[in-house]
């Protein structure tokens, strides 16, 4: 399958202002990856920095996770860069109330409705008689359907009529920029992409080439985000990531350790495919030492994804990591990257939670102590996304705003890609996380029709 039109033979624009500067490297800011403290207990007395979700928050299986739009595991979009070339970049429902009542260990509560599918109850029940629990299967992840996006596929939806719409907005002198906020912040990316080759059957011209004479700045790089397929957007920020001087390691962690095995692959293929380059070359050639290591096995896409929770298991690996760090001298850091790179994530979970009982610590405390710099930034990032997938993503939206100056590219990125997955999830995380709402924060730190989009997306 493929996309018409898609990229435009012209190319896309760089990112303006990517990366931040002074950002190069900085995942999240130093000193600032834990969080903050809140009324409620948070985060947990004597307890890590990244408490465990509620146990029905278990991650789904790739049957149940979709990708929006839809991109194929493999095949090229017409007009694709040259093998080895960079491509120039391609440039709902109000807010979930956060529920009620006590969390998982201190850590704000998820909703049943909203939890992720599959897994069972992660949280370990005490062992009476020192029996451990024969191993507890999940619903399949295929059972539930995805609806936590703020945004949705619209209903009725034209791509005719839109691209008219479009075409209006831009059309003549000025530009109508709400019109063109109100049509990309209300559909879909697998919608957009129709809209885009209407845009050239009815008028001759390419959608993307129009928008980019009429829009700049970090508007212009979100609206081409919008229109670029799920998969190609994770696929270049990679390569954008390695690029040229210096590394984005948090782009490269963010996406790598967070995404399911079916996403995963795609992106790799994805990224030979339009960019001639193979990814774990790449990656070998801006990464070193056991971060390479963990990049490597993620590129993979061979994570366990067996939603059964095997109680057995949990209490082997997690004597198995301890044995490999807290209680030894020095550190096993390939026993640390088997365990993460390999077990599904409710298994992870009840990993952790086992551990907490023989280290008197938690892992995430464990790996602080035994691991520094981006090897530690990533293996975090995996337990975070076993314990809370949305919260993961609600702490580095808030760390893309703290403080002197925005991360956009990292605002934008994030906001996209969560869009149609679990954005709503990850607003009420924020709200519950930070006493304050996301889209407070973001009419705080932006301004202009970049803020009318951000906070269409995001839903108030």
């Amino acid at each position: 399958m493929s996309y018409p039109g898609y990229p435009p033979s012209d190319g896309y624009p760089a990112f303006p202002g990517y990366p931040p500067t002074g950002q190069e490297s900085v995942y999240p800011p130093a000193g600032q990856y834990t969080y903050p403290a809140v009324p409620g207990g948070f985060p947990p007395s004597g307890g890590g920095s990244y408490p465990a979700a509620p146990p029905n928050a278990g991650f789904p299986g790739a049957a149940g996770y979709p990708a929006p739009g839809g991109y194929p595991a493999s095949g090229g979009f017409p007009g694709a860069p040259q093998a080895g070339g960079m491509p120039p970049y391609p440039g709902g429902p109000g807010f979930g109330v956060p529920p009620t009542g006590p969390g998982f260990g201190g850590y704000p509560q998820q909703p049943p409705a909203q939890s992720y599918a599959g897994g069972g109850p992660a949280q370990i029940p005490g062992f009476p008689g020192g029996q451990v629990p024969s191993p507890m299967p999940g619903p399949p992840g295929a059972v539930v359907q995805y609806t936590q996006g703020t945004i949705q596929a619209a209903p009725n939806f034209d791509a005719g009529r839109d691209a008219e719409i479009l075409r209006k907005a831009m059309k003549g002198f000025g530009t109508d920029e709400q019109a063109i906020i109100n049509v990309v912040a209300n559909r879909s990316n697998d919608q957009r992409q129709k809209i885009k080759a209407a845009f050239k059957t009815m008028y001759g011209k390419d959608l993307i080439k129009d928008l980019k004479s009429e829009l700049s700045g970090n508007v212009e790089e979100l609206i081409l985000a919008l229109f670029m397929p799920s998969t190609y957007y994770d696929a270049w920020s990679l390569r954008h990531a390695m690029k040229g001087a210096g590394t984005q390691e948090s782009v490269l962690i963010e996406i790598l350790c967070t995404r399911t095995n079916q996403e995963i692959r795609e992106i790799v293929n994805c990224y030979q495919s339009e960019f001639g380059r193979d990814i774990e070359q790449d990656i070998r050639s801006d990464t070193s030492g056991h971060f390479e290591r963990l990049l490597i096995s993620m590129c993979q896409g061979n994570r366990d994804e067996n939603q059964t929770v095997d109680y057995q298991k949990a209490e082997e690996d997690a004597q198995r990591l301890y044995q490999a760090g807290e209680g030894k001298l020095g550190t096993d850091e390939s026993c640390f990257n088997m365990v993460l790179a390999s077990r599904s994530f409710p298994q992870l979970k009840a990993t952790v939670e086992a551990y907490s009982r023989i280290a008197n610590r938690d892992l995430l405390s464990s790996i602080d102590r035994e691991f520094s710099g981006n090897v530690e930034r990533g293996l975090k990032t995996i337990v975070q996304c076993a314990l809370n997938r949305p919260a993961f993503f609600a702490e580095r939206l808030y760390y893309s705003m703290k403080g002197a100056g925005t991360d956009d590219s990292t605002l934008i990125r994030i906001v996209v890609t969560r869009s149609e997955i679990d954005l709503v999830q990850i607003k009420q995380m924020f709200t519950q996380m930070y006493q304050k709402t996301l889209a407070t924060m973001i009419a705080s730190d932006t301004s202009g029709d970049y803020r009318k989009l951000l906070l269409a997306i995001v839903g108030q």
